[in-house]
């Protein structure tokens, strides 16, 4: 009875270590051709940029709940190196800069995060992100296979993601970050540098991966990103994008919902129509996910400001304004657009598109599963004109530069063009 005992026990630990190995397992974020893979699903995912340093914490709860209740999945933001070692070693995140905060808020409202570490990130902010002090660290060149330079990157991007460590944040701890981010749009970049530039696009690769994050690195416009990471589309449109390998999925980091202004410039708008034509395009071309930057453009407090001659808002003409307030049609617009394309979930991950042609400027994209499900996009490319087609031996009246939604291969849901 005693040796039974025993080995009841052994068993029972055993089934316990199991069952933890399991669902930690489960917790970890993959992917294949198709789409990020979480917890085992495939998923489409809608995400919006809110940068923390560009709103107020008395904001950030209010932002991440219109975000969701707007249709999405995701909060991306950047880290912001200069705000957070203002002088060598000495580190600050407090208030505003409280990214740890701000994920943790995301988190209790149930959506995903994509943490663009960089830690150079552009975004029209002072110095690219970078603190001043790294330009008078002795023999450094910028974002190239620089030794002061890889040392002082590697040791903040370490911190950071030891910080997301220590509070379980990252996906595979069971907490909400999905992806993160290494460099920015580094591909310009990397030609004026040649074989430097390559090589350091290697070396922040391996660095990334080293870090043992359990989620996917994506590189942003950066064509050669070595496996595993993804390479991802930024722009106003990025139909004609594909990833450099075919077993990464098609993902899109920065949907420009309008652009930023600079003293004396214009106000730039993006009407909403036209985004959404952007998205669905993307979509019906085997796209998975997509990232509007910015969806809180918010304010550029200080002297936070990048060139060349940025403003203080950072508006965007995003569908959340400057102010935390929701911005219609496009807000509206959008939440349309999330709700008509998770009704067809199902037959987009699962189907690869079968194109028809309906006319001269038309086409059908056609997502049949062998589950059953089933869904259409129809397209008219003519930029003035309205055109009736037939799909299926229905009619469907399509206004110029529009995309029809059908979940169900039969009823429109949703129309890019059609504005409530």
């Amino acid at each position: 009875m005693e040796g039974a005992s025993s080995a009841s026990i052994r068993w029972a630990l055993l089934c316990t270590l199991l069952c933890l190995s399991l669902s930690l397992s489960h917790c970890n974020v993959t992917y294949d051709g198709r789409s990020l893979i979480i917890d085992g699903h495939r998923r489409i995912l809608f995400s919006g940029s809110i940068h923390y340093p560009r709103s107020t914490p008395q904001m950030w709860e209010g932002l991440v709940r219109k975000a969701k209740d707007g249709g999405l999945d995701v909060i991306d933001t950047y880290v912001f190196w200069n705000v957070h070692e203002p002088s060598p070693g000495n580190y600050n995140f407090e208030g505003r800069y409280d990214v740890v905060r701000f994920i943790k808020t995301v988190r209790d409202a149930g959506m995903y995060v994509h943490l663009r570490i960089g830690p150079y990130i552009c975004g029209e902010w002072n110095f690219g992100g970078f603190p001043v002090w790294l330009k008078f660290v002795p023999g450094i060149s910028f974002r190239t296979d620089n030794e002061p330079f890889k040392l002082a990157m590697k040791k903040f991007t370490q911190k950071i993601v030891q910080m997301m460590k220590v509070e379980h944040l990252f996906q595979s701890q069971g907490g909400p970050i999905i992806l993160s981010q290494i460099e920015n749009e580094y591909e310009p970049v990397k030609k004026i540098f040649g074989e430097a530039g390559k090589a350091y696009m290697n070396w922040v690769a391996n660095i990334a991966v080293g870090m043992g994050t359990g989620v996917p690195w994506v590189m942003c416009k950066e064509d050669d990103a070595p496996d595993p990471v993804i390479n991802t589309c930024n722009g106003f449109y990025c139909d004609y994008f594909s990833p450099n390998k075919p077993y990464k999925p098609t993902m899109w980091t920065e949907a420009w919902t309008g652009w930023f202004t600079d003293f004396g410039g214009p106000l730039y708008k993006r009407p909403v129509e036209d985004l959404a034509f952007s998205v669905a395009r993307f979509i019906q071309k085997g796209g998975s996910f997509v990232n509007y930057y910015m969806y809180h453009g918010g304010t550029n407090f200080g002297r936070t400001a990048g060139g060349p001659f940025i403003i203080t808002s950072y508006d965007y003409d995003a569908p959340i304004d400057e102010y935390g307030l929701i911005r219609q049609p496009k807000y509206g617009h959008l939440k349309d657009l999330h709700s008509a394309m998770k009704l067809c979930e199902r037959a987009l991950l699962n189907a690869n598109p079968v194109v028809e042609p309906l006319g001269n400027y038309e086409q059908a994209h056609v997502f049949s599963s062998t589950s059953g499900g089933c869904a259409a996009f129809l397209s008219n490319y003519r930029t003035n004109s309205n055109v009736r087609v037939t799909f299926r031996n229905r009619h469907y009246d399509l206004p110029p530069w529009s995309i029809s939604i059908l979940p169900d291969c039969v009823n429109e849901a949703f129309n890019t063009a059609k504005v409530s």
